[in-house]
């Protein structure tokens, strides 16, 4: 297996900048997730991993070389819009997609069988796709990204729509591409799923990447979080101490951004002064926190 590198991608529509000169790897049997808000940049670079579009400038390369269609027919895409056929049954149309990626028709037949019995959908392989249910059209969606044993995987939020159940079974299918020695990247706005799920972390903001790392490091990058419970102070009651920011506060818990050096004792004295305090504890920044504060 070998990584997949985007690699300096610029793609502009007139005067809005899609993307700007954005570049990162997926490593062989890595899940990095690929997180950012509505018109980031993510539908647009994995559309140009897959030569949908074109960039303007820049490269995608697959183990060093560039992604030609031959290559291209071995990733294994999902987009976010359903690319699937409504009116066509499940079992032929999953078939005849594995067809086209070069499995002669037994070996088609046997994807199909193996791909919508490990994803719970083998009693729809008879029904239309527009007769499913969104859950079950997201799985069959899954299936045809799956069905010819890709060498790389590319999902633009594939957790979009599923129940808990569901959730579970398609991180589970992710984690063994991956330990198979796939490249997985995938998109999503679930961002604990993506903290629970991936190796390593990109957040993206208006076509630039911000921030890229294993979920650790990124968390491990912010400032310390301090959360206090005092019920009795009021809202802003840390505000003048010197290197600390209140993030939240609420139902007498404060949530404090604590910046290296800040006395943290002074913190405390300052929640005592308003009463009893019940909690003082300080914890890691999510992966929630981190995306708000390189969107803003």
């Amino acid at each position: 297996m070998s990584t997949l590198t985007i690699d300096n991608i610029s793609k502009r529509y007139g005067d809005k900048i899609a993307l700007d000169s954005l570049s990162f790897d997926v490593r062989p049997g890595e899940l990095f997730g690929f997180v950012g808000s509505n018109g980031a940049g993510k539908t647009t670079t994995m559309r140009i991993t897959l030569g949908v579009l074109s960039a303007d400038s820049g490269q995608v390369l697959l183990g060093g070389k560039p992604v030609d269609l031959d290559v291209r027919r071995t990733i294994g895409y999902m987009p976010e819009e359903r690319g699937l056929y409504p009116k066509m049954k499940v079992g032929p149309q999953l078939a005849y997609l594995a067809e086209l990626h070069g499995l002669s028709k037994s070996d088609a037949e046997s994807a199909v069988q193996r791909w919508t019995e490990r994803l719970g959908i083998s009693e729809r392989r008879g029904d239309t796709v527009d007769a499913l249910s969104l859950g079950n059209q997201q799985r069959v969606q899954l299936a045809a990204a799956l069905i010819h044993d890709p060498a790389v995987l590319v999902l633009d939020e594939p957790f979009s729509g599923l129940d808990p159940v569901a959730v579970d079974v398609m991180s589970e299918v992710l984690r063994e591409k991956a330990a198979a020695g796939v490249p997985v990247i995938f998109s999503s706005h679930q961002l604990d799923l993506v903290q629970r799920l991936c190796d390593r972390v990109g957040i993206i903001a208006a076509g630039s990447m911000k921030a890229v790392g294993t979920v650790d490091e990124l968390r491990g990058s912010g400032d310390s979080q301090l959360e206090v419970h005092a019920p009795q102070a009021p809202a802003g009651w840390a505000g003048d101490i010197p290197g600390v920011e209140q993030l939240r506060h609420g139902n007498g818990r404060t949530v404090l951004a604590i910046k290296p050096g800040t006395d943290d004792q002074a913190v405390l004295r300052a929640a005592l002064a308003t009463g009893p305090v019940h909690e003082f504890s300080f914890h890691k920044p999510s992966l929630s926190d981190l995306f708000r504060e390189a969107v803003a």
